[in-house]
């Protein structure tokens, strides 16, 4: 599953320059693209989801890996105005590689060693995310577009083919499933889960909105060079955190975690120069990052029930491109028009707004995790 994520963190910024360098639009034209890619994977992920808990892993897999592979061949071959229209079905076939990560971990994994495990898939997340983009950035830099997209075809059709081939389980054989019977949505989709969903979504606001003001404090002091430098502390900060969280006993909850990322960004812009200031007070804030995320995936796991687990999985992917598609704008509205140091704060508090909305959603009672009633089984 780390080599299925390392394309998708390479098919945006290669996308993005080879629209600008290799079309000759703009910024805002390829980030129309993305933005397309970005939709068509949040309907996709659920909907994908259904379909592994119907048919299983090797049928969807199938489909997905051909169909991306298809439109990254063929995207170097057509014009701006094809790659516009075809971006959001596009996005709608990615294999969805995390939810799937995530499916299989609670298949392979007993409820009492699955926060370990997912701050473990949280920490290789954050390495994808270390390697991904610059390798993205350095291949397209040195080869033709044509050559450069394909091969990235190339990587998601290669992945898929390997999740195809070792076919992993993505139900626990032990867990209490009634062939044929799939509870309907209101009787699984509870206010918890909502909320968890909302609160997800909101830990995304704040990490991208987070990312962007610091590429703006950067900028507006002349220090664009260190960007590297510091996301690269940004991510060896939320690899420890994730370490932390999955190696301690017990560990705070989604909720509190999600919090104190929140609260910890919004003083972030008092400190914006000099760059190393900078860097060491973001450091806080970042070590809750994988935290969160592998806090977010526990809940849900524990909550939904077996049968519709990889809708339920997929409905989290939804929840935080949402989330990633929402902060961008707002945040850099933000930016815009007061200072990046107001963009640390708007990515604050704009999480916590939509932090908050989950929480007031959640208000039904939490039923009786699924899981917990294979392991009494058992």
């Amino acid at each position: 599953m780390f080599l299925a994520r390392l394309p998708m963190t390479m098919n945006g910024v290669m996308m993005t320059l080879y629209i600008v360098t290799g079309l000759g639009r703009g910024y805002g034209a390829a980030g129309l693209v993305g933005a397309g890619i970005t939709l068509g994977m949040a309907l996709g992920a659920p909907l994908l989801g259904r379909c592994f808990d119907r048919y299983g892993l090797r049928p969807v897999v199938a489909v997905c890996g051909l169909g991306t592979t298809a439109f990254w061949f063929a995207a170097p071959h057509l014009p701006y105005e094809a790659l516009a229209v075809v971006a959001v079905p596009a996005g709608m076939l990615s294999v969805p590689a995390g939810s799937l990560a995530r499916q299989i971990l609670a298949a392979l994994v007993p409820l009492s060693e699955r926060r370990a495990a997912y701050a473990l898939d949280t920490i290789s997340i954050e390495a994808t995310f270390m390697i991904g983009p610059a390798a993205g950035i350095a291949a397209i830099t040195a080869f033709s577009p044509t050559w450069t997209l394909s091969a990235l075809g190339v990587l998601f059709g290669g992945t898929a083919l390997l999740i195809w081939l070792v076919d992993p389980p993505i139900r626990d054989d032990r867990e209490p499933v009634v062939a044929g019977v799939r509870p309907k949505l209101r009787t699984w989709l509870s206010g918890h889960l909502v909320a968890t969903l909302l609160i997800a979504g909101g830990a995304l606001f704040v990490l991208v909105g987070t990312e962007l003001a610091t590429l703006a404090a950067l900028r507006e002091h002349g220090d664009i060079g260190k960007t590297g430098l510091i996301i690269a502390v940004m991510c060896a900060a939320s690899i420890t955190g994730g370490i932390i969280h999955g190696a301690v006993r017990r560990s705070l909850p989604q909720g509190v975690l999600m919090f104190l990322l929140a609260v910890l960004v919004i003083p972030v812009g008092l400190a914006g120069h000099p760059w190393w200031l900078l860097m060491l007070v973001l450091i806080p804030t970042n070590l809750l990052c994988a935290p969160t995320l592998a806090a977010t995936t526990e809940t849900v796991s524990r909550i939904a029930p077996p049968q519709v687990r990889g809708e339920a999985m997929g409905l989290q992917d939804a929840s935080t491109r949402l989330g990633l598609a929402l902060g961008s704008p707002v945040v850099g509205f933000a930016i815009d028009h007061t200072s990046p140091a107001w963009g640390f704060a708007a990515a604050g508090l704009g999480g916590l707004v939509i932090a908050a909305a989950g929480l007031l959603r959640r208000r039904t009672p939490e039923p009786a995790p699924a899981a917990e009633l294979a392991e009494s089984s058992c």
